[in-house]
């Protein structure tokens, strides 16, 4: 399976690139369930959304639906496929039938496992006390960026609580995309001390699981905008 062109680019360039490189920090909103929440996030200026494929997740969504809210989005907002230990049928399904950009894998999937379809990705790492983020770089060096999450034992992602952002070494040699319980109230201090390519944000502009609340998503947007502008400018 070969990767689609026209979608928003995914991150390329190794290493978690400053703000005042330029590089403006970009906005992902995930667990998108409905097509109104789609288009609220493009709206206000997203860079890409996230389908949950992980029937456990109160953030799930089947095929039909993700065909739904692809089908909703304007151009160039990146379509992001999440997976946990799924089979390979189930993700090919997925790329070929609502049309996904790139994948994210959150769950003990090998680099080989993730190469499988020919398609970029992301890896999710749930960080803890000891973990080697250098060394899984390496591991997942074909990866587009490392997805940084909250470890939690019950859970493959979306505790909505953060991580001990002091534990990101300043270079990792890939792209980081920052996640685990960002809200308007903190993602301007997570960017400010890690500088990551991208942000990513469930739980923080939800009504409730699953469900977006537009006035959420266009204020954390515009906190990620202005913390942006002021690194780049400051």
């Amino acid at each position: 399976m070969k990767a689609r062109a026209g979608a928003a680019a995914a991150p390329t360039t190794g290493g978690s690139a400053p703000s005042s490189a330029g590089v403006r920090t970009r906005v992902k909103i995930c667990g998108i369930t409905r097509a109104e929440d789609a288009v609220a996030a493009a709206a206000a200026g997203a860079d890409a959304i996230g389908l949950v494929f992980y029937p456990p997740s109160p953030r799930a969504v089947d095929i039909e639906q993700a065909m739904v809210v692809r089908a909703a989005l304007p151009p160039f907002v990146t379509v992001v496929g999440l997976f946990v230990n799924a089979a390979g049928e189930a993700v090919m399904e997925a790329c070929e039938r609502a049309r996904l950009d790139l994948l994210q894998f959150h769950g003990d999937e090998s680099a080989e496992q993730c190469e499988a379809f020919a398609m970029p990705y992301m890896k999710a790492i749930r960080v803890h006390a000891g973990v080697d983020l250098h060394a899984l770089a390496q591991r997942y060096a074909g990866a587009r960026a490392l997805v940084l999450d909250t470890h939690d034992e019950n859970l493959w992602g979306g505790s909505g609580r953060t991580f001990d952002w002091s534990m990101v070494p300043a270079d990792i040699g890939l792209p980081v995309v920052l996640a685990g319980g960002l809200t308007v109230a903190n993602v301007a201090d997570a960017i400010v001390r890690l500088r990551p390519y991208g942000v990513d944000v469930s739980g923080g502009v939800e009504q409730s699981p699953g469900i977006k609340d537009p006035a959420k998503i266009a204020k954390f947007i515009e906190e990620v905008e202005r913390v942006s502008i002021a690194e780049r400018t400051g």
